[in-house]
Order: structure tokens, then C-alpha cells, then sequence
């Protein structure tokens, strides 16, 4: 564990942003995946499958649910992940629905971990496997690196800021849509979108395009990153749905684009939709069909 800032080379007044992608990524990348495991072995995986009714809580909504394990897993990586890097700060997203003021360290100058636990908790709750654990490390808001941690079947693709992307150790590349072959997008449900971003959305019904409802967000950026999906259209800025996947995906080499063609920002204020593709050209095409459908 680290004693203070300077045990990894670089005082909080400094470079910080290089110094948490150089020495300390080098000396506790691995601590950060050994932390995700444990809690997604001790917090999540015993109740997979095994909720029981009052683990299960609704908070916005009956599609917005929370359980025991995403609380637990939460706080099992709060501690952990605070205790690595001093100094940090941790914005998580069952801590956020407590006290909503601490989103705003997103903002701030401290280094951020960015956690959500189990994203995909409605097919958690549902028996489902198509979960995930997302951890992002961000400094004044640049993305620096990122665990994206799929429980079952056991995989780990992770990615730091120029340094590339991977999954289970093997190097990731989007590459690009075959030419001629519908571009394959996963959008956001309409329940989750306001009647403006639903019309944006609709520019995706359009020859050539195969839209069709997201799941777990963080599947659908791995999805984007491995290639096997073409991009995303998201209507909603929660950063810890986000902030591991866009890494990801432009590790991978892809782009992501918000409605009026900026790359998207963890820190907020966003034009929606936007989209995350495996490559730039993709992304400027479907914010292009999106700004034609709104």
C-alpha cells in the first residue's frame, strides 16, 4: 500500500495526470484487478441467481433497481481503491443516490475513481449474466485508465491512456464496419429518454442501420471495442456507466462524438444522444443521423 504521494514519484502539485499513468499504474494495476475480483468473488457472485426479496431495492423506478450487491461490491472498492491511491476521492454510483453532492468531485482536482458496481442490475436481479463491474481512474477529467471486469464468464479487459486496450491480456482493435453491411447500434431504451433525444434516436431507423435496445452499458463499450458492435447511441451522462467503456473504446481506436460532434466529457453538460464506434468516420455517421432525426 502506498504511504504517501511521493512513495510513487509525484507530489499532488505536479504532473499528476503522467505520474498516475506511469508510476503508479505500474506498481498497482494489478492491485486495482486484484480488488475488482474480490468484490465482485465476495459481494456479487454469492448472490447471483440467489437474491432474495428484501436484497432488492427499487430507486428512481421499477427499472431502476439497486441491490445488496451493488451496495457491498461499492463499498468493498471504495476502501480499497482510496486506500491505494491517497488523496483520491471515489464517485460511485449507489454513494451518488445517497448524497448526490458527490458527484461533483468528477470536477474537482483530485484523481477520481469511478465506480459502478454492477452495471446491468436489472439482468442481475433477472438471473441474467450480461453484468458488469466498471472502474475508471480520471484527473480533472481525463480518462486515464479503466477496468471493465465481466463476472461470469470470468473476463477482464482493461485500458490506459496510450498505452492501449485488452482483454484478458490480448491486445484490442475495433477495426472498422464492413463496407456495404448494416451498422449494428445499441440505443438507449425509451423510457430513459426525454421526447427531444427520442426524436434524435429516431435518425437511427434509416437503410443501413440495424438499431436495437442497449443492455449493460459496459458490455455494449466492450462489444464496440472488440469489433462485434458498430456503436452506441446513449441519451443519459452518468459517468460511471461511461467514463470505463469510452476509454476502452478509444484505446481500441475507436471515437466517441456527442450530438454536436465534440468527443463526450465525463465532467458533464453534454449534447445528447452520443455515440461511441469503432472508428471516427462511424462515429461522424451516426451523429450525422442523429442531428438528422432531431
Amino acid at each position: 500500500m502506498i504511504e504517501d504521494t511521493k512513495t510513487w514519484g509525484c507530489p499532488l502539485d505536479e504532473d499528476l495526470g503522467a505520474a498516475l499513468t506511469g508510476d503508479f499504474l505500474a506498481r498497482h494495476a494489478a492491485d486495482v484487478e486484484d480488488a475488482i475480483r474480490k468484490a465482485a468473488a465476495t459481494e456479487i457472485l454469492p448472490r447471483f441467481r440467489r437474491l432474495a426479496d428484501h436484497e432488492i431495492d427499487q430507486k428512481s423506478g421499477p427499472h431502476d433497481l439497486v441491490t445488496d450487491a451493488d451496495r457491498l461490491a461499492e463499498r468493498h472498492l471504495t476502501g480499497v481503491l482510496a486506500a491505494l491511491l491517497p488523496g483520491s476521492v471515489v464517485v460511485g454510483e449507489e454513494a451518488v443516490h445517497a448524497d448526490p453532492t458527490t458527484y461533483e468531485a468528477i470536477r474537482g482536482d483530485a484523481p477520481v475513481w469511478i465506480i459502478d458496481p454492477v452495471d446491468g442490475t436489472r439482468q442481475f436481479v433477472h438471473g441474467d449474466p450480461g453484468f458488469c463491474t466498471l472502474v475508471a481512474l480520471a484527473h480533472r477529467g481525463v480518462l486515464l485508465a479503466s477496468w471493465t471486469y465481466v463476472p461470469v464468464p470470468d473476463r477482464l479487459a482493461t485500458a490506459v491512456r496510450g498505452r492501449g486496450a485488452f482483454l484478458d491480456g490480448e491486445r484490442l482493435r475495433a477495426g472498422s464496419p464492413a463496407a456495404g453491411r448494416e451498422l449494428r447500434i445499441a440505443t438507449s431504451h425509451p423510457d430513459y429518454t426525454t421526447d427531444e433525444q427520442k426524436r434524435a434516436l429516431l435518425g437511427l431507423w434509416a437503410d443501413g442501420v440495424a438499431p436495437r435496445a442497449c443492455g449493460s452499458a459496459g458490455l455494449e463499450y466492450l462489444a464496440v471495442a472488440r469489433g462485434e458492435l458498430d456503436a452506441t447511441a446513449f441519451s443519459w451522462e452518468a459517468a460511471w456507466d461511461h467514463a470505463a467503456g469510452l476509454l476502452l473504446v478509444e484505446e481500441a481506436g475507436g471515437a466517441h462524438r456527442t450530438l454536436t460532434g465534440e468527443p463526450f466529457r465525463i465532467t458533464g453538460g453534454n449534447a445528447l444522444p452520443f455515440t461511441a464506434a469503432r472508428d471516427a468516420a462511424t462515429a461522424d455517421r451516426v451523429r450525422e443521423l442523429l442531428s438528422d432525426g432531431g
